[in-house]
């Protein structure tokens, strides 16, 4: 195989060092303010360190102002993120099964209105699920947020996508002449089969609910019921009040993005995997 010539990689190795600065360069703005203090984020150069950083101290502070809100929203945060996004997993995972593997009268009619879902904006629906879920006596609940987070339009999409193309019919036959039931072959054959794809559909929905704003600031009105994200949004309003608060806004931002971090290093060898591995397989 012979290598591209040297200007082109040139090209590409800067085009992909000035994408890394991009997203890099707010992260380590992040690190650096949170270990300053509110005079320190306005008096000093932003870039750098003030003389006396304390990035522990003012974390604590975070976590401690207010009874510890911050980490009641977090935990907020962890519980709709996790469970809405291991739902939506399993959902599609079902649904991508069924529509790939079972023929049946309206498949694509089906599929088509799953496509459709993709491209609809989440904000589009968040006024008529308020109106639904208040009708139902859900809203300002933790189901409020919970169920609409199940829903995964393109968790769908992506696992029918992948199992039509890494599950063998001839396996399923052989194992329904074995006498498996469907269930069985679904959870013992499908559901590994398709592992990629499903980590990448968890990896997706997870981030998705992490940074989900406007959901919450609809549905919500009870602050010991906020995510993360829009807990942090209330703390800027009262900000010009209490000048802490910013510096309790900035290391909360860096506490929220953790979890991200962390769950983007441990999945992503799955996350490339299941984003090209069922396009190859034939």
């Amino acid at each position: 195989m012979t290598r591209p010539p040297l200007r082109h990689r040139i090209i590409t190795n800067a085009l992909l060092a000035v994408a890394a600065l991009y997203f890099l360069v707010p992260v380590y703005w992040l690190i650096v303010s949170a270990t300053k203090n509110s005079a320190d984020l306005f008096g000093t150069f932003g870039f750098w360190f003030s003389r006396h950083p304390h990035p522990l101290r003012y974390l604590t502070e975070v976590l401690t102002y207010d009874h510890g809100v911050y980490a009641r929203w977090f935990a907020n945060s962890l519980l709709y993120a996790g469970i809405g996004a291991v739902c939506a997993t399993l959902m599609s995972a079902a649904a991508g099964y069924a529509l790939a593997k079972f023929p049946f009268r309206g498949r694509e009619t089906i599929f088509n209105v799953v496509l459709a879902g993709v491209l609809i904006p989440g904000t589009a629906l968040a006024l008529p699920l308020y109106f639904l879920f208040s009708a139902m006596g859900l809203a300002n609940t933790y189901w409020a947020v919970l169920i609409p987070s199940t829903v995964s339009p393109f968790g769908v999409y992506l696992c029918r996508i992948y199992a039509a193309a890494a599950v063998p019919d001839s396996l399923l036959e052989a194992a329904r002449i074995d006498g498996a039931g469907e269930a069985r072959i679904f959870g013992g054959l499908g559901l590994r089969l398709m592992t990629p794809a499903l980590v990448t559909v968890f990896l997706f929905q997870f981030v998705h609910i992490w940074n989900n704003y406007f959901l919450p600031l609809v549905m919500l009105s009870d602050s010991d019921l906020y995510p993360v994200q829009l807990g942090l949004t209330s703390w800027t309003g009262y900000a010009d009040r209490q000048p802490v608060l910013y510096q309790y806004t900035v290391g909360g931002a860096l506490l929220s993005v953790l979890p991200l971090m962390v769950l983007m290093t441990v999945l992503q060898r799955y996350w490339r995997t299941g984003l090209t591995e069922g396009s190859v397989k034939s």
